[in-house]
């Protein structure tokens, strides 16, 4: 019983005395006379202070995370899918419209929306579904993939 306190004291001691330490490739040090900044890139974000008007984060701080990505089934068939990230309308446009559906599944894979592309712009009402991860597939009239987006939704 007394060496496994003695383990855990240890342990704990370590763990409170080399915590904050950051291995980091990326990051800068700017200074002026009313002060420095020192960051990483990669750290956590550890505390934030406001004054009413400016915050205050330190570590690596990003307030919209943009997994964005394209897999493109079909590289002839040009599409263009926008804004990303999208808080109230998305839009695909293509000037080869015809006989092309789409479908938008949330981040569980649960299909949100779906129908057929109406014209060169087709724009789509997002604005009640939730924040988050999002992916819209574009299939042809032979249900065969074209392209696949992955989309975020703010707000």
């Amino acid at each position: 019983m007394k060496k496994q306190l003695i383990a855990i004291c240890v342990i704990a001691f370590t763990h409170f005395c080399f915590g904050q330490e950051v291995v980091s490739t990326q990051g800068d040090s700017y200074s002026n006379a009313s002060g420095s900044l020192d960051f990483t890139i990669g750290e956590v974000v550890i505390n934030t202070v406001s004054d009413g008007n400016n915050d205050l984060t330190q570590g690596f701080h990003q307030t919209n995370w943009n997994f964005v990505g394209l897999e493109d089934h079909q590289p002839d068939f040009e599409v263009s899918v926008f804004p990303n990230p999208v808080e109230d309308a998305l839009n695909i446009r293509t000037s080869h419209f015809e006989e092309v559906n789409y479908a938008l599944y949330d981040s569980r894979g649960r299909l949100v929306v779906q129908n057929v592309l109406e014209a060169e712009l087709t724009a789509i009402d997002v604005s009640k579904l939730a924040p988050g991860a999002y992916q819209l597939t574009l299939t042809g009239a032979d249900q065969s993939n074209l392209k696949t987006f992955k989309l975020v939704k703010n707000h």
